[in-house]
């Protein structure tokens, strides 16, 4: 666990062979400035270093959540499909978590979530395909945590398909894909730039 800015930690710490990346970058909401379109250039750089610093064998995993501002949707998928696009790497599956039940008016947050798999050299064969549709998120260990069924989804699918080994999360907040990526038997790196946030995820720990 590193307490650390992770623009900063990730070119200086080339991942391991054997990591994969599950990730989630923070929204505008956790930046001072709270300007928009600072905020998106922010986050193109950031996801762009993401995808560039995975080990080209290996596959990397953005959680997001789409936002409303000012009546306007931020497609985050989007974003993060333009940075994989610009680092090279091609998207391998993209799937919907849903945060409320099919038919459930949600407001200021959508009622899904995106799971999307990037990677410079693998492939998904239709032989592994897994569903499309995530049925729930599952449990929060914080407001702004990943849904632990689906990291679930995306730590088996790295370990299984991707041979990670290792999991890194350069965004881990209180550790919630450390926490799951350890409890099904792989090593974990994270780094967070709260320090009160990564001592936390030093902690965390899940079933």
């Amino acid at each position: 666990m590193h307490a650390a800015d992770a623009l900063q930690w990730l070119p200086a710490n080339p991942l391991p062979l054997d990591a994969a990346v599950l990730t989630s970058l923070p929204d505008v909401v956790e930046f001072r400035h709270r300007d928009t379109q600072r905020w998106r250039e922010w986050f193109l750089a950031a996801a762009e270093l993401v995808v560039r610093s995975t080990p080209p064998t290996s596959a990397v995993v953005f959680y997001q959540t789409d936002v409303k501002r000012d009546g306007v949707w931020i497609d985050k998928a989007f974003l993060v499909q333009q940075a994989a696009a610009a680092a090279g790497a091609r998207l391998l599956w993209h799937k919907v978590v849903c945060r409320a039940p099919a038919g459930q008016t949600t407001f200021a947050r959508p009622g899904y979530a995106h799971l999307l798999c990037f990677s410079h050299t693998l492939r998904d064969a239709i032989e592994d395909a897994t569903p499309d549709v995530l049925p729930e998120l599952g449990g929060m260990t914080w407001a702004r945590a990943m849904g632990l069924a689906a990291v679930r989804t995306a730590v088996a699918w790295l370990r299984d398909r991707a041979g990670a080994r290792c999991l890194v999360d350069p965004f881990c907040g209180v550790g919630t894909a450390l926490a799951v990526a350890n409890a099904m038997g792989l090593r974990a790196i994270g780094v967070e730039r709260n320090a009160g946030r990564a001592e936390k995820a030093r902690q965390l720990r899940v079933e």
